[in-house]
């Protein structure tokens, strides 16, 4: 380990450079390969392609697989909501905050690892290892995140933030095109079982979260902060959290704004986790194979999701923040009935476009409308965006809780698209209440 000076050159890429370690573990986990092996391992198809049963059985219980996969996922974001102002309390005051963000991405990282052994006949583990890799890559964050004031001054905050985004896409694009190149060009890899090739994506994606992460590790500080670990620092996030719900009581613009996020973001969340179950079970593929047509429209959204950020940017320059996010959750109603009725890769293309180009501009926004409606001269604004996260973070639990038991009520995730419809329309009445100051 290196003592660098705070603002050191090497010091900010060795920071931003675990954006490249860890996105990976959000493309290729949750987004692309994952999703597509679940769908694969737990649908029951005829010679046609046609799906005849998506039933598991699981602690005795039967579910539809994706009620299963989303119980599962919304479980994992709950505990991650529960324990992330904890987390915020130590990284704030104990003075060894790396090891602690180690232990959050060595345990996502190996959980990605154990994907590997992911089998019917041991489904319980394999969801564990789904369980834990989400919790290991969120609450990695917040230590992560938490190192940005100690090792960059204001002026480069912004600037160091944005080189970790782009790190982090070129980082997981690359790995998802090798993982891609080795699943549809198995046989000249040396595969004889077409499974295998997924199989080590998965052993890839841990190593690659373990291995470029030492290089961040190797320059970080331990933490600037050593005071003594007591009960007190431990519920610290708690009580901060309390006080920014009683501030909001005398902040209508942010209490009202803060209402219409937590509605539609629980939409966008969803809808970002779920893209691929959709697409699996819901899309007539024909001869086209589904495991390339999938990534290619991940790989699309990505691409699109640079170009709407640059024109939300600019909209709300020219209309206002909420205007635009108004405008924005308009386009995601449309995107959502259109979506209740694709059938073909060609519509679920045209879908994935268009989502992407709304999906990277509404998350952007959301959070620069939020920091500008924090009070001025606001000395705890981690405090605020603390709270603003774990919002989020329920937000997706009851999502992904509304998704599966949708699923599992009608036997269509297509129908739980209609709820999706419902919060956009709760978001942007809700819009329409905030005082235009952003």
């Amino acid at each position: 380990m290196q003592n660098l000076p705070k603002g050191s050159k090497k010091l900010l890429t060795a920071w931003a450079f675990y954006d490249w370690a860890n996105s990976v573990y959000s493309l290729v986990i949750a987004s692309a390969v994952f999703p597509i092996f679940y769908g694969a391992l737990t649908l029951v198809k005829n010679e046609q392609g046609e799906i005849l049963d998506d039933t598991i059985t699981f602690l005795g219980y039967d579910f539809n697989n994706d009620t299963l996969i989303s119980y599962v996922t919304a479980a994992a974001f709950l505990v991650v909501s529960v324990i992330s102002p904890l987390l915020s309390g130590i990284a704030d005051y104990i003075g060894n905050k790396k090891i602690f963000m180690k232990f959050f991405c060595y345990m996502g990282a190996l959980a990605c690892i154990g994907l590997y052994w992911f089998t019917l006949e041991y489904l319980w583990f394999g969801l564990l290892c789904y369980f834990l890799a989400l919790i290991g890559f969120w609450a990695s964050l917040v230590f992560y995140n938490s190192y940005l004031p100690d090792i960059a001054f204001p002026e480069q905050q912004d600037r160091i933030s944005a080189k970790g985004y782009s790190l982090g896409y070129i980082g997981s694009v690359v790995l998802l095109v090798i993982c891609l190149a080795m699943i549809l060009m198995h046989e000249s890899f040396g595969f004889e079982d077409e499974g295998m090739p997924t199989r080590l994506s998965f052993v890839l994606t841990g190593l690659w979260w373990i291995g470029f992460s030492q290089y961040t590790y190797y320059y970080l500080p331990k933490g600037n902060k050593k005071e003594k670990f007591t009960r007190q620092l431990l519920f610290n996030g708690f009580r901060e959290l309390r006080l920014i719900w009683n501030r909001l009581k005398e902040n209508l613009a942010l209490k009202r704004y803060l209402m219409a996020f937590f509605v539609y973001s629980m939409a966008v969340q969803t809808i970002m986790l779920v893209a691929t179950y959709f697409g699996i079970e819901e899309l007539d593929w024909g001869t086209t194979e589904p495991t390339t047509g999938l990534i290619v429209s991940i790989l699309l959204i990505q691409l699109v999701a640079v170009i709407g950020a640059i024109l939300t940017s600019r909209s709300s320059a020219k209309f206002g923040n909420i205007q635009t996010l108004m405008g924005l959750n308009v386009i995601w109603i449309v995107i959502c009935v259109y979506a209740y009725t694709i059938t073909s890769p060609t519509q679920f293309y045209v879908t994935a476009a268009f989502v992407g180009l709304v999906m990277g501009g509404i998350q952007s926004l959301s959070r620069s409308t939020y920091s500008k409606l924090i009070p001025e001269g606001a000395l705890d604004t981690a405090s605020y965006f603390s709270f603003y996260d774990v919002s989020e973070k329920i937000g997706i639990v009851i999502g992904m809780f509304s998704y599966g038991y949708v699923a599992q009520a009608t036997g269509s995730i297509r129908y739980a698209i209609l709820f999706f419809i419902l919060f956009f329309v709760t978001g942007l009445i809700l819009l329409f209440r905030v005082p235009r100051k952003a």
